[in-house]
């Protein structure tokens, strides 16, 4: 397992960078062709997703499939292995032996967990229902083309697993905050501001109005909403009034009918100002995920799956999002953080906890045998 986390740890695959997302979906498609599965590309201009599709044991194959989740984009550039992150394996007091690596911990690992527990599966025998795999290529970012794949995937599906990392300690998470990156932009008209002023309409001023509104609507939301303005531009000169300006905001929601009534609101923004123009653009979107309780038949046979292996299964809510926000919001039993304990995800100190991938590898296994 040591060797193939390192095996895709050494293909850099920044999102959007199709060469070297390709370059690692051809291995992707080759580990599950290997396995037994029907696995393909699906072709996007900034990088091609990659599903598989695994049968049934003889006798179970017409049931309703489980759904494996991941992603093999990272939010590093190409470069990080030659210069501040090299694969590297070191020994921790605390923890043993550690492995590091852009994307080691987020989520290169945790595909081969995926990949491992249905080889483990095969060769133990273990009758199982049908497995359906989607692994995206723009998670980083949102997941702005590969949502529809997911939801595709995910109909008629038994329940999901997602292989992105655990809670510190290893606990699994179920239900996640909603997530929504949209883009607030204004168009004003340019003049000279000294000469004609009156003639100009400022898209900056009118930025700044649309933003004291923005943060209206999220307050009357506080306890279900964060917001963070990401980035601001506009204008130019200081002696011309600016024609266009945006913002690009991040949103997060604990809550789906709070989710649903703020971005109603903020998709229908109107202009402060007489003639100038305001449109709201979403970016990406993921639906909330409400957490909704451990005592599902889905979660108790998790547990009893890692009960037989000695591990105490738990699951609590996360706030960042991912594709199984997806899965989880259409109603579908889904659990995510199978992935081996570790830490940084997003930071230089990007880490995994090498003696973890059997464990999680060996439960996943476990699950199959159980449903």
């Amino acid at each position: 397992m040591t060797a193939r986390v390192r095996r895709y740890v050494e293909h850099e695959t920044p999102t959007g960078d199709a060469e070297a997302l390709n370059a690692l979906a051809d291995l992707l498609v080759a580990r599950y062709t290997e396995l037994g599965g029907v696995a393909r590309r699906v072709g996007e201009p900034t990088g091609d997703h990659v599903t598989a599709d695994f049968p049934g044991s003889p006798g179970r194959a017409d049931e309703a499939p489980l759904l494996f989740i991941g992603h093999h984009d990272t939010v590093w550039p190409k470069g990080q292995l030659a210069g501040p992150m090299p694969w590297q394996v070191t020994e921790s007091a605390e923890h043993g032996t550690l492995a590091h690596g852009p994307g080691v911990f987020d989520m290169k690992s945790g595909l081969v967990v995926m990949e491992t527990a249905l080889e483990v599966a095969a060769r133990a025998g273990v009758r199982h229902r049908p497995v359906r795999v989607v692994v995206v290529a723009d998670e980083e970012i949102g997941s702005p083309t590969s949502s529809t794949l997911v939801r595709e995937r995910a109909e008629g599906a038994f329940a999901a697993l997602g292989f992105e990392s655990p809670h510190p300690g290893g606990a699994l998470k179920r239900g996640r905050r909603g997530s929504t990156r949209l883009r607030l932009n204004v168009h004003g008209r340019a003049a000279h501001a000294a000469l004609d002023p009156e003639k100009g309409i400022s898209a900056i001023d009118e930025l700044v109005d649309q933003l004291v509104r923005l943060r209206e609507v999220v307050g009357r939301h506080s306890r279900g909403v964060l917001c963070n303005v990401g980035t601001l531009s506009g204008g130019g000169k200081t002696n011309v009034v600016p024609e266009h300006a945006s913002a690009d905001i991040g949103l997060r929601f604990a809550d789906a009918a709070v989710e649903g009534a703020v971005l109603a609101e903020l998709t229908a923004l109107t202009p402060v100002r007489e003639g100038a123009r305001v449109r709201t653009e979403i970016l990406s979107s993921r639906p909330t995920w409400a957490f909704d309780g451990p005592d599902d038949p889905f979660s108790a046979a998790v547990r009893t799956a890692g009960q037989r292996l000695g591990q105490d299964i738990t699951a609590e809510p996360a706030a960042g999002a991912a594709d199984t926000n997806t899965a989880g919001s259409l109603g579908l039993p889904t659990l995510d953080g199978f992935g081996p304990l570790g830490a940084g995800a997003h930071a230089l100190h990007e880490r995994i906890v090498l003696s973890t991938l059997p464990g999680r590898a060996a439960l996943v296994a476990a699950i199959l045998a159980e449903l």
